[in-house]
This record gives C-alpha cells, structure tokens and sequence, in this order.
C-alpha cells in the first residue's frame, strides 16, 4: 500500500491552483478594462506587447545576407561570412554589430516612444526581438552591459532606454546584467545633429571602467546594449574603454540601426 499524502502537501496543491486561477481571472478581466493594443499605432492586438499586422509589415527587420562585422545587409549573398568593404577599410573597435530594424517608422516611433515620452512598457518587447536578433551573441556572453548617461543626463531623464533594454535582455537571457562595468565620466553633446567626425571628438575619452569592475571585465565577452546605431562613434568609444580593461569580445548590440540602403 502506498504512503498517504500528507494533508499540507494537498492544501499547497489546492492553493496553488487556486491562484493559478484567479491570476488567470486578474489578467482575463485587466485585459476587459485595458484590452491589449499595437505598441505603435494604438489599434487592437490579440495579446499585450505586441505589434499590429499594419505595423509589422511596416518594419524593415535586418536580415541575412550581411555583413558579418557590422550587421549591413547585402543586396544579394556573397556567401557565409562575407564582410563589407566598409568593414575591412575602417575596422570597428567593437567586434560584431546586430541590430533589429532599420531606424525609420515604426521601429523609429518605438525607440522614441522609449526614449523621449517614458514608455519603458516598451522595454521587454524590444528586448525580446534584440535577442533574437543577436544570433546567440546574448546567451554566449559573460554579461550584459548598457551604454551609460552621464550623471547629469541620467537625472534629467530620470531612467536611461539602454539601461531599461539591457536589463530586460539579461533577464529573458539569464545573463549577468552590469551597469557597474562601464561609467559615463564626460559630459557630452547631444549627438543629434552633428557629423561623424563631430560625433568622434564628443565621445572621445568619455568613458571609463571603474577599478573595481576591471577584474570582472578581463577575458569576457560582453553584449554592449544601445537603442540606435547611427555613426557607432558612442559604441566604439564605449568598446575601447571595455578592451582597455581587458574585454576579449564586444558585441554591439541595438534595436535600430541609421541605415539608408542595402550595400
């Protein structure tokens, strides 16, 4: 004869689904009041942090063929790790951008809606595509970095977007989230509207890796997190503070990505 089940263990089972339940009940009802609607242009969706079917057609993802190193898509397929002339003339000081969308339309709408009007609801959603869109750089990394705002930007703002992304990405990832490995100690321009080569003397020397975060750093292969590519000149400065600490391996990793046309 087998051993009765003990009495608490029914009642934990029988409390467990119980919650199950009215958790299931919470959502169905918060869904009557506040139904789920398109991140981007506010129609209805079938389920919470999604996009209409409008929207996502309306979404130029980046896809193979591309360049290996920067993530530029090719016109036709060159054929498996194929890098493009802009890469091999100018090396970056990272070693590999991934990005999910061109930055225009929609995708450009949810990096402001993040950025510039506090809609960190966003943050998980992107997050989730950014994974994706990495090629297993997130789950082969030893941690995840965002690039930081400098004090200052960081208290008018109140939340920094790279912060809110990177988190969500080492949470879906299960891997080590460090804001602390990289810190902000210039205060810069806006990058908006200056050049390239404006963009390079703004950032130039405009981040450090604190002391104590050196020793986390030497040897790893850190997923550096940003919301837009544009120029790369914030990424690469940011990438040359992490290798002089002794990075082995920097994947820049952004939602968007400035982009006018395939190579």
């Amino acid at each position: 004869m087998e051993p009765e089940e003990p009495r608490n263990s029914i009642w934990l089972r029988s409390i467990g689904r119980w919650a199950a339940l009215v958790g299931r009940l919470g959502a169905e009802a918060l869904d009557i009041v506040f139904p789920p609607v398109c991140c981007g242009c506010g129609r209805l969706t079938a389920g919470a942090r999604a996009v209409c079917p409008a929207c996502w057609a309306g979404m130029r993802l980046i896809e193979r063929p591309y360049c290996e190193v920067l993530g530029s898509p090719f016109a036709f397929d060159p054929g498996a790790g194929a890098v493009s002339p802009e890469a091999i003339a100018d090396p970056p000081a990272f070693d590999r951008l991934r990005s999910v969308a061109v930055h225009e339309g929609i995708a450009r709408d949810l990096v402001h809606g993040l950025k510039y009007r506090d809609r960190t609801d966003l943050a998980p959603m992107m997050a989730e595509w950014m994974v994706r869109a990495s090629e297993g750089a997130v789950t082969a990394a030893d941690m995840i970095v965002p690039v930081p705002l400098h004090a200052f930007r960081l208290w008018r703002r109140k939340f920094n977007q790279a912060a809110e992304l990177a988190r969500f990405i080492a949470e879906l990832s299960a891997r080590p989230y460090r804001p602390d490995a990289l810190r902000r100690v210039k205060r810069t321009s806006r990058q908006v509207g200056l050049g390239a080569r404006a963009r390079e003397e703004n950032v130039r020397g405009a981040f450090a890796v604190p002391a104590g975060a050196r020793q986390d750093l030497a040897g790893k292969r850190i997923v550096l997190v940003d919301d837009v590519y544009t120029t790369g000149a914030t990424v690469a400065a940011a990438t040359r503070a992490l290798k002089r600490a002794g990075a082995a391996d920097v994947t820049v990793l952004t939602f968007a990505r400035a982009l006018s046309g395939p190579i």
